[in-house]
């Protein structure tokens, strides 16, 4: 049985998870890196840095990850490029291997590897899960109906977590699909700061629709090159949580883009931001690894050329724009 869940992150999404196991009636310890957020959880019940809205009763903070090694399972939800340091930092507090949910959305920029890669190698022996799916922080928090996929290789433990978290406005789907959840995660972020892209710059709604459905092309390629099935990527993990970053101002990455798309600086941009937006570090890592396996992302080297400023929005728009007229047979091709 799974009663004790630790929350490692106390971010907008650590603190929505917490919430939402701490509603399953789970005992919940949440970690936080920074002392203000365990002050004021403790004190006032709320995290007044990332989600001042909701209140957490009930729900125990800490800066101590010894405490994790206590629980039951871990929801690990730091970012992604900061997950391998904590995963060193943890590995001597856990005595004995217990269940790890990947709650992050990304692939490692210094070495490509997915989240799921990195905790096999930096916590090996530890049961692996996936947790993704179309979810915006605040609404999970508030207990607004929500779905969302839980991939483990081992069925039996997605059944268990999923009946640990899961309740009438949390429903969790399972799959064994482990790749193909991480993957539509990674690449819906860089997706999404393309889509801003279309909107701050008024290119309109039919570009927006075009450079989401070929977008789509683009995940289920490199999805099924890494050895996932396409139709993971046709579900909550894939298009559902793109279509929801990819339209909505709440979304970090579709907001950065509308910014970019307006001409401002991506520096001046992430400088008011205290959240994270995972697909400007995104963009670069599943470029490289699709340039690795020889897939082709356009859309996706093109954010990544327009994040990295090796290219301004008017040469990846013209870029994009006077590619050669390809083929819609499926999504194997390289339109």
């Amino acid at each position: 049985m799974i009663e004790k869940i630790g929350v490692v992150g106390a971010g907008a999404w650590g603190t929505a998870l917490a919430a939402t196991a701490r509603r399953a009636g789970r005992a919940v310890t949440l970690w936080a890196r920074e002392e203000e957020v365990v002050a004021s959880i403790t004190q006032s019940g709320r995290n007044a840095l990332f989600l001042p809205e909701i209140a957490l009763e009930g729900v125990r903070a800490t800066d101590d990850l010894a405490a994790m090694g206590e629980q039951d399972a871990l929801l690990l939800v730091v970012p992604s490029q900061f997950l391998a340091p904590v995963c060193r930092q943890l590995k001597p507090m856990l005595a004995a291997p217990i269940p790890l949910v990947l709650c992050a959305k990304g692939v490692e920029l210094a070495t490509g590897r997915l989240m799921s890669e990195l905790v096999q190698q930096e916590l090996p022996g530890s049961p692996l899960a996936v947790l993704s799916g179309p979810t915006f922080a605040i609404e999970v928090a508030r207990g607004l109906p929500t779905a969302i996929t839980l991939a483990s290789a081992d069925t039996a433990l997605a059944h268990a977590l999923a009946a640990a978290l899961g309740g009438p406005m949390f429903r969790p789907y399972v799959t064994d699909d482990v790749i193909g959840t991480e993957m539509g995660g990674a690449v819906k972020n860089v997706l999404a700061i393309a889509c801003g892209v279309v909107e701050g710059r008024g290119l309109g709604q039919n570009a927006r629709a075009a450079l989401i459905t070929r977008g789509l092309a683009e995940m289920v390629r490199l999805a099924v090159a890494k050895g996932a099935r396409q139709t993971t990527c046709m579900g909550l993990s894939g298009l559902g949580d793109l279509m929801l970053t990819a339209s909505s101002s709440q979304s970090r990455n579709y907001s950065l883009g509308v910014a970019l798309g307006q001409g401002r600086a991506l520096a001046d941009i992430l400088a008011e931001r205290r959240s994270v937006a995972e697909g400007v570090d995104s963009a670069r890592s599943v470029t490289a690894l699709a340039e690795s396996l020889a897939i082709d992302m356009p859309i996706c080297r093109a954010v990544a050329g327009l994040v990295s400023g090796r290219a301004t929005i008017d040469d990846v728009i013209a870029g994009l724009l006077s590619r050669p007229f390809g083929s819609e047979l499926g999504y194997d091709d390289k339109s």
